[in-house]
């Protein structure tokens, strides 16, 4: 047991503290984590290009919001480059667990090549990677376990909402890290939010989502919102660029990087949901 929230009697403290109030608060960051997460931010190992983001994607405060800990059981979703890879995995390396959910390789030449990539990364530094294991998150009906059932204190997915969307099975990608939470575990959702005033494109083709849409989405996955920050927030993203959110950094997918520059990077909502019930 790494965790008090392992504990039955306080999972069965946050579900009623959840049902009473409609609001509960995960553990929060200790001082150790928030001293470990410090280090590694300004470690060598992470890409500059990553660490060029820190300023757009807030990484140590979005943690924290999370209520992630060293001895945590978490569980990445779709990781892309590894840019959270690279901050998760030394932080759990030696108290705590790591697995990460990839891309079916099989699904199609961008996921072999993100996957082989992915995997490469971990292999060239197994001092810091050694530890993590790796799972799928395919389209249904693929079984997904993306971690041994009901064994996660923690699942974080950071701006996939839209891509499950787009593919049509956000319920099964949901249902999925809802499996892998222990009752009253957390899951940690970062994506770009869209215009309120706008009606939601069920594809989410721009990749944005409405906050609202998605937090009602969630919720009937058997979630129950219990926090929201502003940590991600960007009040200069108008959301109407004909390449969607990929006009903005980092892909400049119109071309015109100085106007992006400008803007930075996308409007984010970053939501913390507990597991309450079956989907």
């Amino acid at each position: 047991m790494k965790l008090p929230c392992a504990a039955p009697l306080f999972s069965w403290l946050v579900l009623a503290a959840v049902f009473l109030t409609g609001c509960t608060t995960s553990p929060t960051t200790d001082p150790a984590t928030a001293t470990a997460l410090d280090a590694i931010l300004a470690g060598q190992h992470r890409v500059r290009e990553h660490r060029a983001r820190d300023p757009y994607r807030h990484p140590k405060e979005t943690l924290q919001f999370f209520g992630i800990r060293q001895d945590m059981t978490v569980v990445e979703v779709w990781p892309g480059a590894g840019w959270y890879t690279e901050i998760i995995a030394p932080l759990l390396r030696d108290r705590g667990q790591l697995y990460v959910a990839l891309l079916d390789p099989a699904s199609g030449e961008y996921a072999k090549n993100t996957v082989e990539t992915y995997r490469s990364k971990l292999q060239l530094r197994p001092d810091l990677y050694g530890k993590v294991v790796t799972t799928t998150l395919a389209a249904p009906p693929a079984k997904n376990e993306i971690a041994p059932p009901g064994s996660a204190d923690l699942v974080l997915t950071f701006r996939n909402l839209h891509n499950w969307m787009m593919f049509g099975w956000e319920r099964d990608a949901l249902a999925a890290m809802h499996a892998a939470l222990k009752p009253g575990g957390v899951l940690g959702v970062v994506a770009h939010r869209g215009d309120p005033t706008i009606p939601q494109d069920p594809k989410a083709a721009s990749g944005y989502v409405r906050e609202d849409y998605a937090i009602g989405m969630i919720e009937a996955a058997g979630f129950r919102l219990v926090e929201r920050s502003e940590i991600n927030a960007n009040p200069k993203d108008t959301k109407n660029y004909e390449q969607g959110v990929w006009a903005l950094p980092p892909n400049f997918a119109d071309g015109d990087e100085a106007r992006y520059k400008q803007i930075g990077e996308s409007d984010r909502f970053t939501l913390k949901f507990v597991k309450v019930a079956q989907p």
